[in-house]
């Protein structure tokens, strides 16, 4: 739970930087290959996150890293203070908080669709323009199949679902039969 309060502050104070600058997505990038490499590098991450090391040898490790990634200046500022805030572990939710941050900001939405087959092109597409109709945002698609479905599709934005699938119509039939 703290974790989490952690990362939003953040993440919210990075997007608004962003934002500002103009450069979301970018920073959105640069992050991600940042926690990349230290997800590749498990030694890396171990060194930058144990106590035992001192703040002067991890920040001339990362400023080493990000000459060789060509880290922007604002990410590497916001490394090097999570770095010394002892905060840099808690940067894969940071990333998390900060893509549903700049979501909000480009007016973007995630919906994930599960399908019981999967779907021609021209189908997924049609599903996507009535998502964009009915949301009134820049809808990213994620498609999945699931076979215990039956049939028809359940959409997921957010917390809402949208359960238009045969499986649960069946459901239903067998509650109001039961009930009499």
């Amino acid at each position: 739970m703290i974790t989490n309060a952690i990362a939003r502050r953040y993440a919210k104070a990075l997007v608004q930087l962003a934002a500002e600058e103009q450069r979301v997505e970018l920073i959105h990038g640069e992050l991600s290959r940042f926690e990349t490499l230290l997800t590749a590098q498990s030694q890396l991450r171990s060194v930058l996150i144990n106590p035992a090391y001192g703040i002067e040898e991890k920040r001339a490790i990362v400023r080493d890293v990000m000459a060789r990634m060509v880290i922007s200046g604002t990410v590497a500022n916001f490394l090097l203070l999570l770095l010394d805030r002892g905060r840099i572990g808690f940067l894969s939710a940071i990333i998390a908080s900060y893509g549903t941050y700049a979501d909000e900001i480009s007016g973007v939405v995630r919906p994930t669709l599960y399908t019981a087959i999967p779907l021609e092109a021209i189908e997924i597409q049609g599903i996507k323009d009535a998502l964009t109709t009915a949301t009134g945002k820049k809808v990213v698609l994620s498609v999945q199949v699931d076979p215990s479905l039956i049939g028809g599709v359940v959409t997921k934005i957010g917390d809402m679902v949208y359960d238009g699938s045969i499986r649960t119509q069946l459901n239903r039939i067998e509650s109001i039969l039961q009930k009499g």
